[in-house]
């Protein structure tokens, strides 16, 4: 890749953010997922409401929506978009004891959301361990990954498998 081919730096090396003014407002939409492992206690306080600190997934839903609408915020040279929708899910599998969590976010504009759907995951992960931190500090986050992005010049694009 040579310097001409580098999209977040001028011409001297300095940073900048992308012009997208010319790019088409399409709609985008991406979808990520994260796992996180969990004792089988902390899994336990989970699925029973019963952490000291509130109900864990429900915390942990509003922190990701909450931390999609502020990637801008966080990742340096990440455009704010204005977000038309974001879901979360999470997923219990008490036999790996672990929750899996699933976000899509969808905007119409002239940029993906990738990011904004990694922060989603990232986001609520981080707060389930926050919220359980008492009862289980080995947890472990894994996995975090961009599962489908539509929309913009490139289209569709899904991880395989």
């Amino acid at each position: 890749m040579s310097d001409d081919d580098l999209t977040h730096v001028d011409a001297v090396g300095n940073a900048r953010m992308v012009d997208v003014g010319d790019k088409a407002v399409t709609t985008r939409t991406a979808t990520a997922r994260g796992t996180i492992s969990l004792s089988r206690s902390a899994l336990q306080a989970v699925i029973d409401r019963s952490a000291k600190k509130g109900d864990v997934l429900t915390i942990a839903q509003i922190a990701g929506i909450t931390g999609a609408k502020r990637t801008a915020d966080l990742i340096p040279l990440c455009h704010p978009l204005p977000l038309s929708g974001v879901d979360l899910t999470f997923e219990i599998d008490e036999v790996r004891s672990c929750i899996t969590c699933r976000a899509t976010v969808r905007t119409d504009g002239r940029t993906g959301v990738e990011m904004e759907a990694l922060t989603a995951v990232s986001t609520a992960l981080l707060t389930v361990y926050d919220m359980l931190k008492a009862v289980d500090r080995t947890m472990t986050l894994s996995e975090i990954a961009l599962l489908h992005k539509a929309g913009g010049r490139t289209g569709t694009w899904r991880r395989d498998g």
